[in-house]
């Protein structure tokens, strides 16, 4: 009876312990099906792959526009353009250092500049440098300047607003008997490039004792870093005048002055006064596209108008980076001519643009290989 009741007893044992291991064994379907959900658990925490990055830096002259194409690329095409505005000078010693992907700048390197650093340069923008002021009760375009008065003003010669020289070609405004501030950039920049260039085409005295460049020797005033602080100083000093890319002066509701040009007609910025200077501008005899586009003849031109350049390098490291510059910088001449406008930038003739494409083409290899 014993012997019957151990068999028993054993038997049971056994019969439990395969239930228990059948519960906790499921079926080999049942088990992949269990599985599933971790295997999608486990793609699910696997990075994604990063969109594309392109890394720009230089001038502030076209950073409202070049700020504003990147915005849109991005929501195009997920490629994103990184633009740091630093000023001409840090654009060119960055992408001298191949620490972007391009460089712009508003003062042009001469042919023998780029072949040392390797480089291709190309027009992207045009537009203006204009004066901007804060004298109290006188209105944008309002007051009359004279090529020798602007430059007796950043000389440090003309040191009031009611000057009788700002008087007589100015009769119909009340001037104020206020100390003139002058301001300038502090940094190294295009738009002083172009504004100082600008001073020493039209005055002997300026070419002579403070010459032009992206850096010069200020004879009075303080500097601003960069367009917006220029504009950030003539905004908060009464009496200040400066000098600010166009696109700043109307983000900022600035007070702008009328120039007299060379044709001795006295003229506002606004796109057609920038193409009107523009239009005689001859791109193909331009070696490496340095042009200068002050004083230009024309009864409309505005005097003090100049373009930015993209620089890159002949040689590209990555040819995927190759083509996504070639392709962002096509799509902005394309794609990027209304925005342009609004901001009050001129786009490049479709004549230029071919010519800017034809050196993508012949200049720019990656690994001895055209990369597009």
């Amino acid at each position: 009876m014993s012997s019957r009741t151990d068999i028993y007893r054993w038997f049971s044992i056994g019969l439990l312990l395969s239930v228990i291991a059948c519960q906790g064994s499921p079926p080999a379907a049942q088990r992949a099906e269990q599985a599933e959900p971790a295997s999608e658990e486990k793609k699910a925490e696997q990075p994604e792959v990063s969109p594309l990055v392109i890394n720009g830096a230089g001038a502030t002259f076209p950073y409202p526009l070049y700020s504003k194409w990147a915005e849109q690329y991005q929501q195009s095409t997920t490629v994103k353009v990184n633009y740091q505005p630093i000023g001409s000078g840090g654009g060119i010693a960055q992408i001298k250092a191949r620490t972007v992907n391009f460089g712009a700048s508003d003062a042009p390197l001469d042919t023998r500049a780029l072949e040392e650093a390797g480089l291709v340069q190309f027009p992207m923008i045009m537009g203006g440098v204009v004066p901007v002021l804060n004298v109290e009760g006188i209105e944008p375009g309002a007051l009359r300047l004279t090529p020798e008065v602007i430059v007796d003003i950043f000389l440090g010669r003309i040191k009031m607003w009611n000057d009788r020289r700002l008087v007589k070609i100015n009769p119909d405004l009340k001037l104020p008997a206020k100390e003139i501030s002058v301001v300038h950039r502090a940094d190294g920049s295009g738009t002083t490039w172009i504004f100082t260039n600008y001073l020493a085409r039209v005055s002997e005295n300026w070419r002579e004792t403070v010459g032009s460049g992206k850096a010069v020797d200020w004879p009075t005033g303080v500097g601003g870093k960069g367009n917006e602080g220029v504009a950030a100083y003539v905004r908060r000093v009464s009496g200040a005048i400066g000098y600010v890319e166009f696109a700043y002066a109307l983000k900022h509701e600035m007070t702008h002055t009328l120039l007299e040009n060379r044709a001795g007609r006295f003229v506002g910025p606004t796109v057609e006064s920038f193409q009107s200077a523009a239009a005689n501008a001859q791109w193909k005899k331009a070696p490496g596209f340095y042009m200068l586009l002050i004083d230009q003849p024309g009864d409309a031109s505005w005097p003090i108008t100049g373009a930015s350049f993209i620089l890159m390098h002949q040689k590209q490291r990555d040819p995927a980076m190759a083509k996504a510059l070639v392709d962002y910088f096509s799509w902005c001449f394309s794609q990027g001519t209304k925005q342009a406008a609004s901001l009050h930038y001129v786009p490049m003739p479709k004549e230029v643009i071919a010519q800017v494409k034809g050196v993508w083409r012949d200049q720019i290899t990656s690994s001895g290989k055209k990369p597009f």
